[in-house]
């Protein structure tokens, strides 16, 4: 199994950082969460003067066996359908990406379908759709290593193009699915409290959705390990997206974390490597049901809720101006002593 190599940043540089940020021209901790995102990223760049180039979205896309079971309200077809329309500039993404500033890097992770690679899609694929895991096990153990060298080799060609900063974002119709069953499995959170509606299920829905889940569960064999919980139950997306995390981290550059599924990723990231959290900044508190408590399991603060839950990166994207004003802050701000203003607190 690929392993990396992953370092919590050097603490010897934070008494500097956070005292050039508490003699900025401003009473101390006023501007909150700007002052907390400028202290993480400059303990990840090991810098004074952070910096913030080229940043991509990566976006994995891949179907899922456990979709045959009903538990979503979209149709399989969306999964290549959305996938194709990523890069024709007309998805939610698309602008978002061309609003702020991000390259979009599609890639194909596992979709059942033939895909036009000449309109851009990077074809990364294990195979059309993970295996159904309400009876065996979605992907073997060496699919799963693939998984995580494709999404670290995704991060490798951004940061040769010049990136260090990232956000990921999935496509894949019902992967609301493993990654609540990630949830409740690597937090312990009660089942229920881990599933939402998805791409819109009614209460009928929602409840058939947990049978499912818990049924899926009950025949379960694995030794519950991170590794055997994300194999057993995993989405190809969703494995190459932690692969990517983990090489982020390793690289020593920033990403953003977006909704419930990559949270999901992010938890088993941590899981195999908690090192990871010094590199993520969490862009938003989505509105699939469990997104919360999930977040307060990582003791993760969020930048944004406005209510989103699209996926795609898109509230990852969207968190990006903040980030902006975080390095803007510290590297533009004049101090008191340059600025010759009396230190009033």
């Amino acid at each position: 199994m690929k392993a990396f190599n992953i370092r919590r940043p050097n603490e010897a540089l934070r008494p500097a950082i956070q005292d050039k940020i508490n003699n900025l021209t401003k009473p101390k901790g006023s501007l909150g969460m700007l002052e907390s995102l400028a202290e993480q990223i400059c303990m990840v760049q090991q810098t004074l003067t952070p910096t913030l180039n080229h940043p991509q979205n990566l976006l994995f896309a891949a179907d899922h066996g456990i979709e045959r079971e009903g538990v979503s309200l979209s149709p399989r077809d969306v999964t290549w359908q959305q996938t194709c329309h990523f890069l024709q500039g007309g998805a939610g993404i698309s602008f978002l990406c061309k609003q702020h500033g991000f390259t979009l890097k599609v890639i194909d992770a596992g979709v059942d379908h033939d895909l036009p690679y000449e309109t851009g899609i990077i074809n990364k694929s294990i195979r059309r759709g993970t295996r159904n895991f309400r009876y065996e096990s979605a992907m073997t153990l060496d699919e799963t290593d693939l998984c995580f060298q494709h999404g670290a080799d995704m991060v490798d060609m951004c940061i040769e193009e010049g990136s260090n900063i990232l956000s990921f974002g999935e496509m894949g119709i019902g992967n609301t699915t493993p990654s609540s069953i990630w949830m409740h499995m690597m937090t312990d959170i009660e089942l229920e409290k881990c599933i939402g509606a998805g791409s819109g299920l009614n209460t009928a829905g929602i409840r058939h959705k947990y049978e499912v889940i818990k049924d899926s569960i009950s025949h379960y064999s694995g030794d519950k390990s991170p590794l055997d919980i994300i194999t057993w139950f995993g989405g190809f997306e969703m494995n190459m997206a932690v692969g990517a995390m983990l090489r982020a981290a390793e690289r020593q550059i920033v990403f953003i974390v977006d909704g419930f599924i990559m949270s999901s990723c992010v938890l088993a990231a941590s899981k195999l490597y908690p090192e990871v959290l010094s590199y993520a900044i969490f862009g938003h508190q989505g509105d699939e049901s469990g997104h919360k408590l999930l977040l307060e399991a990582l003791h993760a603060h969020p930048i944004l809720h406005l209510n989103l839950r699209l996926g795609e990166g898109s509230g990852a994207v969207c968190a990006y101006p903040i980030i902006e004003s975080a390095v803007l802050m510290i590297n533009e701000m004049a101090s008191f002593k340059k600025a010759e203003v009396t230190k009033y607190f």
